[in-house]
């Protein structure tokens, strides 16, 4: 069994944000697989879908993003058998240019609440990542209202295609293995 978790804000107001590119890939993994988050259980909208014979829980929570390990606990506290080694985690991250990819199989939260928080109730920093980058705002001080605003006309291409370049790298590491993944989607 695999976990697959989306980070995002929930609710209209933030759906075309730079903070839920997580939720977007979920999204396109879970139409890939004929699927929708659209079960409400674990703090989230979820999806039990099948890759191949493993099974995969798609998740965007509904915590908000700053609790997002609220989701993932409450997923974790109802099937006894996952680990931090089944979870992929998606989210937006600053440090990239947008529309870059990457993959890594653990690491620490780099100043991102969301994965602050996924690392505080997964009690481990050892789970994959697919980080999609959005770019980081001219002053520091507008990160709050950056990540909180959407992409402007010229960069949703762009990002609309490293969505599916993520929901590719994801379905990828599911058949196959994260390691093979990070492989062939990093620094593409």
């Amino acid at each position: 069994m695999k976990l697959v978790v989306g980070l995002g804000n929930p609710g209209a107001k933030y759906a075309a944000t730079r903070h839920n590119v997580g939720f977007w890939v979920v999204d396109e993994v879970a139409r890939r697989l004929g699927s929708e988050c659209s079960r409400e259980k674990w703090k989230s909208h979820a999806a039990l879908v099948r890759v191949g014979a493993e099974r995969v829980i798609l998740c965007k929570p509904q915590t908000f993003m700053n609790n997002s390990g609220e989701a993932a606990r409450a997923v974790f506290d109802y099937f006894s058998e996952l680990s931090a080694d089944d979870v992929i985690a998606i989210y937006d991250d600053m440090d990239f240019p947008v529309g870059d990819l990457r993959l890594r199989e653990k690491g620490s939260a780099g100043g991102h609440n969301g994965v602050k928080s996924l690392i505080a109730h997964l009690g481990t920093e050892s789970f994959a990542r697919v980080r999609v980058g959005i770019g980081r705002p001219e002053q520091k001080s507008a990160v709050i209202s950056y990540v909180l605003s959407p992409f402007p006309a010229a960069e949703r291409p762009a990002m609309d295609e490293t969505v599916n370049h993520a929901a590719e790298a994801v379905l990828f590491a599911l058949q196959n293995s994260f390691t093979l993944a990070m492989n062939r989607f990093n620094g593409t």
